[in-house]
């Protein structure tokens, strides 16, 4: 049997607003809502399950940061990073100090860009040297 990936919780303060802003940086549709999630899809198989984040149940009052990245061809990045700019995002080339703000790192034979959601995640667009 294959194992693939079919979806990951995100947790968000305002689940609507985070699938909205992924989604609308990587140009892809917002599904509709599927019970407690609103859900946007990467890829033929996988989703991602946004979720409003229930501090008050947990005493929490911030959501720890998590990474998702996100492998592109080289058209799909070029398109990403001009809505990243035009959006006026903070971007970097590091995910660890120094971040080098303002960069795209090339360093791994692709390129490769970060930047934060409203809730602090760390998003990552990727291509490889072979795209």
């Amino acid at each position: 049997m294959a194992i693939s990936l079919n979806h990951t919780i995100v947790p968000a303060r305002d689940k609507r607003a985070s699938a909205g802003f992924l989604a609308g940086i990587l140009g892809l549709p917002v599904g509709e809502p599927i019970g407690p999630f609103v859900p946007v899809r990467v890829g033929e198989l996988t989703t991602l399950d946004f979720a409003d984040a229930d501090f008050a149940a947990r005493g929490v009052s911030e959501i720890a940061p998590h990474h998702y990245a996100f492998a592109v061809d080289e058209a799909e990045f070029d398109q990403i990073f001009d809505r990243i700019v035009r959006a006026g995002l903070d971007y970097y080339a590091e995910p660890h100090e120094p971040k080098h703000f303002g960069e795209i790192n090339t360093s791994r034979g692709g390129r490769a860009v970060y930047f934060d959601d409203p809730d602090g995640h760390v998003m990552e667009v990727l291509t490889t040297a072979t795209s």
